[in-house]
């Protein structure tokens, strides 16, 4: 499924309660699982989609939980960064980056989870195309962030007291740790070949702030 399809269905939902929208047994599946948007979304589009596979042909999909007003209630994962420190670190042009391809074309679609599960709702998304001119003022934000983000993290490394990097914070956007123990209790570190080292003990992550969900929705004319 394209982007574009996925917005217009969406949107078509906006403001239905969940207990109207699907049927009981679906209620079911999603009270015993309240984290599973993903699993919301199949469900409203249509689409067979794993849970490794929560993207659409031509961009990426973010979801967000908020309150009624469409408030942000928590931050937005992008993506994590262990495979790409190096990359970060040389400060790679950001329209050739990996983060870029991942925040280039965005569906934003954010989840009012106020009250009871049959009363939760999707709330109008946002169509974020960093081609469109009304988004114009995005990309340069976003590239300052990347840009002041890659110059943090390698300060950082090269200060800090423990050689490690550290949450670093940009305009909409931030690198913080994400990170969960294995199976043996050990944390993901992550390893520079330009340092030559471990930069981090455990896993980091880009996110957007929930700055970003206040002026997407003001640049969409939400």
């Amino acid at each position: 499924m394209r982007l574009a399809e996925a917005y217009y269905r969406l949107n078509e939902l906006a403001g239905v309660r969940f207990g109207d929208l699907f049927s009981s047994s679906d209620m079911e599946m999603i009270i015993v699982n309240k984290g599973k948007t993903g699993q919301l979304l199949e469900l409203s589009l249509g689409m067979n989609l794993s849970s490794s596979n929560l993207d659409f042909e031509d961009g990426e999909l973010k979801t967000n939980k908020c309150d009624k007003a469409g408030n942000p209630r928590e931050t937005v994962f992008i993506t994590q960064i262990s495979s790409i420190i190096d990359e970060l670190i040389e400060k790679r042009p950001f329209e050739d980056t990996h983060l870029y391809q991942k925040i280039d074309n965005i569906l934003y679609v954010p989840v009012c989870k106020d009250g009871r599960p049959e009363d939760w709702m999707f709330l109008p998304s946002v169509h974020v195309d960093l081609s469109k001119n009304k988004f114009s003022r995005l990309r340069e934000i976003w590239r300052e962030d990347y840009y002041s983000i890659c110059e943090q993290l390698r300060v950082h490394i090269e200060n800090s007291p423990d050689g490690f990097i550290h949450t670093s914070n940009g305009t909409h956007i931030q690198v913080r740790s994400k990170d969960a123990r294995d199976g043996n209790g050990n944390y993901h570190p992550i390893r520079s070949n330009i340092y030559g080292r471990y930069v981090s003990n455990k896993n980091h992550a880009f996110y957007f702030q929930k700055q970003f969900v206040y002026d997407i929705r003001r640049m969409d004319g939400q």
